[in-house]
């Protein structure tokens, strides 16, 4: 029961102070009321609420398209055009009905482990838990779920150094041969770093041949980077550390620091639809926008490196722990996104789904706020302003829950 917070720390109303590596699943970027995004918050609020960006212009939702448009790899190459909407969902679908438009094609590509959203077009993507799909069939046709490039637990037996990337050489292999003509595909959905589904980081070359597979069958590229972008992983965008350079990126939970915003930014050649053809009343509404815009400037000024530099920080603290806890399989991530693995045995890799419930409540009742993800994972996702004495607290804190869970 959350009372109120500030930065880092959540307080419940019996006066219970806890250390919130959740923030919000990833949203409170800035941390919870950072001084700044309330400040432009109430000033855009004394000037103009809400009217609607469907019909009317206003600047600050310009400006922020504008910024969008240029910080996104794709803005690199060729201009680009933004759809404003409420929340990650949102962004999913609006990237679903634009690849329609442009292709002419009613297919889709998605991973096992993926979650793109809850809404029935999203829902088809996803494929994180069943039970978020029990009861809600039959969803969108033509969703084809491929293996997800999780090293840990290859798909296909390989190691790292023994990989020749067959988690998309099965696509095209397999999948395009047997079941889905390639020119039916529109789009292929992924994840730079798989949230819901483990925080699963995949190697560079799994990026590089996804990329080529598109290209060569003109499939556009989805990166879904609701959970993974604005900064998370140290980097604006997590496609950066894999020089991912998608036709659509897709952007929420962070980009206004727990205000409703989601972006889809695509190239403009693709954003061809003409007026009418999709909007939404509250999307890019001016407050959430303004939030949005203090936000970008806080993680250009200072929390892309703290991110960088407070997660190495974690992840070297962390490297040792599969070989001190017999309980933890393994630990991966980037910047302030990281996440580590729950087994019941090290060699079997069998996921210990209760073993990281038993540690996520023993978490909690020594004041630090953690998240399940995947079938056995935590993920680690703080407000990227913590400090390096909340970061120690936070592992101290953990340490001692592995201890008592190996007990």
């Amino acid at each position: 029961m959350v009372k109120e917070a500030s930065g880092a720390i959540v307080e419940d109303p019996d006066g219970n102070r806890f250390l919130d590596f959740t923030a919000g699943i990833a949203v409170v970027a800035t941390g919870h009321c950072h001084p700044r995004i309330q400040g432009a918050i109430r000033e855009q609020a004394g000037r103009l609420i809400h009217m609607s960006g469907a019909d009317f212009y206003y600047e600050n939702m310009v400006e922020l398209a504008e910024k969008l448009a240029k910080l996104t790899p794709a803005g690199r190459e060729e201009p680009q055009r933004v759809y404003f909407g409420n929340s990650g969902a949102e962004a999913v679908e609006a990237a679903m009905k634009i690849a329609r438009h442009h292709t002419g094609r009613r297919s889709f590509i998605a991973f096992f482990g993926a979650f793109h959203g809850r809404t029935l077009g999203a829902l088809s993507l996803t494929a994180s838990k069943s039970v978020q799909r029990k009861g809600f069939g039959p969803l969108i046709p033509g969703v084809a779920h491929v293996p997800y490039a999780d090293c840990y637990r290859c798909a296909y037996g390989k190691q790292p150094d023994t990989c020749a990337v067959e988690c998309v050489q099965a696509i095209e292999e397999r999948l395009f041969r047997h079941t889905l003509p390639a020119e039916e595909v529109a789009a292929v959905f992924v994840e730079p770093v798989q949230g819901e589904g483990g925080y699963i980081v995949p190697p560079r070359k799994f990026f590089d041949e996804l990329q080529g597979l598109c290209r060569r069958h003109g499939i556009l590229l989805v990166a879904d980077e609701v959970q993974s972008g604005m900064g998370r992983t140290g980097r604006m965008f997590a496609s950066e550390h894999f020089e991912l350079v998608s036709d659509i990126l897709l952007l929420a939970k962070g980009i206004a620091s727990g205000l409703p915003l989601s972006a889809m930014v695509a190239r403009g050649s693709i954003m061809n639809w003409g007026p009418g053809a999709h909007a939404s009343t509250f999307g890019g509404n001016p407050v959430a926008v303004a939030a949005a815009l203090e936000t970008i400037k806080l993680l250009e000024e200072s929390l892309l490196d703290n991110a960088r530099i407070l997660g190495d920080r974690l992840m070297a603290r962390m490297a040792d722990w599969p070989a001190r806890f017999r309980r933890v399989g393994q630990v991966r991530g980037l910047g302030l996104m990281i996440g580590f693995e729950l087994v019941r045995d090290g060699l079997t890799k069998e996921p210990a789904p209760e073993i990281r419930d038993r540690i996520v409540a023993l978490a909690f009742e020594r004041g630090l706020l953690v998240l399940g993800a995947g079938g056995s994972a935590i993920r680690l996702c703080p407000p990227l302003v913590i400090t390096w004495e909340q970061a120690d607290c936070a592992l101290d804190t953990l340490e001692e829950c592995l201890r008592l869970a190996e007990g």
